[in-house]
């Protein structure tokens, strides 16, 4: 999946590709099940040795896959965002994922997804290269990203490693209240009513050109 971006400080709807949701009663999961194991909704290695549902997309500038322990989005198409969906279904979760930036601009962003509805409807939660982060939502009817954290644009932060590192980013979904943190530490916390349920997602965008490559080592979803 795609968008269109303008830096950080907008990001404008387009897509390609298509995404399957399925429908769930609330406190459920649904979709593949071989990943719901122990108190966790969803928990994925990315060793291969499971099929977690994955929905990757490839083509256009954009590429997504499995490989040696890891998911990877590489995107060279700069102003616009990608991302992959679990093809799953939750209400309250939280998400927590190592993320690896391991080439090109670090003006760029990447991060997790909650709450997916369609293309035009979801909250992401992002941080960039160069140490910035954001709490967004995407909802019909709004041709761009509406930010709900720091007054409505991206913050920078000192906890955030910057350029080619590693990132722990916890992103919890509780209600109406959503939370950043990053290595540990609370960054962010906002309130939104719009949407209760829906799927996980990780996504990468760069906004200069350049191949951003970005790694996810491991996911969890758990619920609160």
């Amino acid at each position: 999946m795609e968008r269109e971006t303008l830096g950080k400080i907008t990001l404008f709807v387009g897509l390609l590709g298509a995404i399957l949701l399925v429908s769930c009663l609330p406190g459920k999961v649904s979709g593949p099940e071989p990943c719901n194991e122990g108190d966790t909704l969803l928990q994925d290695d990315f060793s291969g040795e499971k099929d977690c549902g994955w929905a990757l997309y490839n083509g256009g500038g954009v590429t997504s896959e499995i490989s040696e322990g890891k998911l990877g989005i590489s995107n060279s198409i700069a102003g616009k965002i990608s991302w992959v969906n679990a093809n799953r279904n939750f209400d309250d979760v939280i998400i927590t994922t190592q993320a690896r930036q391991v080439q090109g601009p670090n003006d760029n962003a990447y991060g997790v997804i909650c709450r997916y509805q369609n293309e035009e409807n979801f909250y992401i939660f992002l941080i960039s290269g160069d140490g910035f982060y954001a709490i967004g939502k995407y909802q019909s009817g709004s041709p761009q990203i509406q930010y709900l954290s720091g007054e409505g644009q991206y913050v920078y932060s000192d906890v955030i490693n910057q350029g080619a590192a590693t990132n722990e980013l916890k992103a919890s979904c509780v209600g109406n209240e959503l939370s950043l943190s990053v290595n540990g530490i609370a960054l962010e916390s906002v309130t939104d009513p719009t949407f209760v349920t829906g799927d996980i997602g990780m996504g990468a965008s760069t906004f200069q050109p350049g191949t951003a490559v970005i790694e996810f080592d491991s996911i969890r979803v758990i619920a609160p």
